[in-house]
């Protein structure tokens, strides 16, 4: 018997919505939950002999749930290999009387091989050369007590590899927080449905490497279920850029202008339109303080760069550009408010970042305007805007955004580990990017390149869709060149020509 590890999938469920795809596997298909079971578990064992070949002793750490269940198969391969194989179980004595359904299948299975299992103590001491977490699965409820949150504390301070089974024990598979101790995983191998939790939050931060095997379940069976959303990567997003014709000039590709860069934050503003630039708009202006004009000309030469120390001359802009970014480097002065007042009475699509974001409130839009509009928020502000902690906003970041949606309309786009992007009917996740982009500037990198995108003719969901990919991409790219500790904002530049142009040729760079 032998499952199969595919490429991650673009679509995403949530814990209810996996049970619903193995529930039709079993009643509609005639797979018995044993079978997908026995799978998963060679699923697992397969990768634990790939990935490390020189192992042979494991221990593993089962719960009283279909993932302990799915640990002990991978116990009686090991087992049946001639592998030492150290089986710790939690919950009350004698174990298998806990078990039911295809868990207590899969003990009275591996007792038969004469695999023994003994009671988890915080005593024990592990014997395996890996540790395979198959403690909770994704029905946790409430914070982690007791002895599972002494089991896992443990198993992550032993600094063994370690390889959880479906998700890390302690992740909320829905939104990727961590209810109290949580594996720190080396690799986690999902199953059937990807669960949008370990893309997101802190779930990057626990899964380690995240593969995905379908336990060989019939493509049919996806289509009876709904999906919460989708993964968005490369192969997603490659027909939204077609080749340029040969007789394209500068007016095909829209004018996007920057409004931004108060006293000393001048180069919040100049970053995004050149990332605007860098991304393909055929035209570019930014209007700016004054004092900022030399040093805008010197840097980007490209940029049409004007100095507006009054909202009056800021209408001609408005008039020739087709998008425009507001919030880079703003500002909170009576400056920036006479420019965010003069932005946001035009119908323009735009752009909404940074410091205007708190501008939303005043300036209500019409219907028509706000489907026209891209929110950037990261969480501190996406907190503002919502009048809740941080906190809450993490905790939820699907739910975030669908309030912020509620709240603003448009496009929201809640920067962070696993941005997540909506516009009123469905979530999309980028999984993309790395620790090296938590510095000054990203940002604005980030709405200059959607801004671009949106002049180019892409509907407001897709320019989000695809320039949170290239932001994120580019700085992968950068990270793999270089590290990620010191990445500037701008060491994106140059990697956001190679990504856009190798998805306009349908390639991954």
């Amino acid at each position: 018997m032998s499952a199969q590890r595919t490429r991650l999938p673009n679509t995403l469920y949530t814990a209810e919505q996996c049970r619903a795809l193995d529930h039709t596997a079993i009643t509609e298909y005639g797979i018995p939950g044993f079978r997908l079971m026995q799978r998963a578990g060679h699923a697992v064992f397969a990768e634990i002999r790939r990935r490390w070949p020189d192992v042979n002793r494991l221990t593993l750490v089962c719960g009283t749930g279909n993932n302990g269940g799915d640990g002990l198969i991978v116990a009686g391969l090991a087992f049946q290999q001639g592998w030492q194989v150290q089986v710790l179980t939690l919950g009350i004595t004698p174990y298998h009387e806990q078990l039911q359904g295809e868990a207590l299948q899969a003990w009275e299975w591996a007792n038969a091989l004469g695999v023994v299992t003994r009671p988890w103590s915080p005593m024990v001491e592990f014997t395996g050369e890996l540790i395979v977490d198959a403690i909770l699965g994704t029905g946790i409820q409430g914070e982690v007590r007791g002895a599972v949150r002494e089991a896992i504390a443990k198993i992550n301070a032993c600094h063994r590899p370690v390889v959880s089974v479906d998700i890390p024990s302690g992740l909320c598979s829905d939104t990727g927080k961590c209810m109290g101790e949580t594996i720190a995983a080396s690799l986690t191998l999902t199953f059937i449905g990807l669960k949008q939790g370990l893309l997101t939050h802190q779930g990057p931060d626990v899964r380690g490497e995240l593969l995905f095997d379908s336990l060989m379940v019939p493509e049919e069976l996806y289509e009876q279920i709904p999906v919460s959303g989708f993964r968005t990567d490369a192969e997603d997003l490659s027909d939204l850029l077609p080749a340029r014709p040969l007789s394209a000039h500068k007016g095909h590709y829209g004018h996007v202008l920057v409004v931004g860069g108060d006293h000393g934050m001048g180069g919040a503003a100049m970053m995004a339109a050149e990332a605007a630039l860098r991304s393909g708009s055929g035209l570019v202006s930014l209007a700016t303080r004054s004092a900022h004009v030399s040093a805008a000309l010197a840097r980007t030469p490209e940029v049409m760069v004007l100095g507006v120390d009054a909202s009056a001359r800021l209408q001609p802009m408005l008039d020739r550009a087709s998008v425009v970014v507001l919030g880079p480097g703003l500002g909170s002065s009576a400056w920036a408010d006479q420019l965010a007042q003069a932005v946001m009475s035009r119908p323009h699509p735009s752009v909404i970042d940074a410091d205007a974001l708190k501008y939303l409130q005043p300036y209500r839009h019409s219907p028509a305007q706000a489907r026209a509009r891209v929110l950037t928020p990261h969480p501190g502000e996406a907190a503002q805007l919502l009048d809740c902690s941080v906190a809450d906003v993490q905790d939820n970041r699907f739910d975030a955004v669908r309030l912020l949606y509620e709240r603003f309309g448009g496009v929201i786009v809640l920067k962070g580990a696993g941005t997540v992007i909506f516009d009123g009917d469905v979530v999309h996740v980028c999984a993309e990017g790395n620790p090296g982009m938590a510095s000054g500037g990203m940002g604005d990198v980030l709405s200059g390149i959607i801004a671009a995108f949106l002049a180019q003719g892409l509907s407001p969901v897709d320019a989000a869709r695809l320039g949170v990919y290239t932001h994120a991409r580019s700085a992968d790219l950068c990270a793999l060149q270089s590290g990620q500790r010191g990445l500037r904002a701008t060491d994106l530049f140059n990697q956001i020509k190679c990504v856009v142009n190798g998805l306009e040729l349908g390639e991954r760079v």
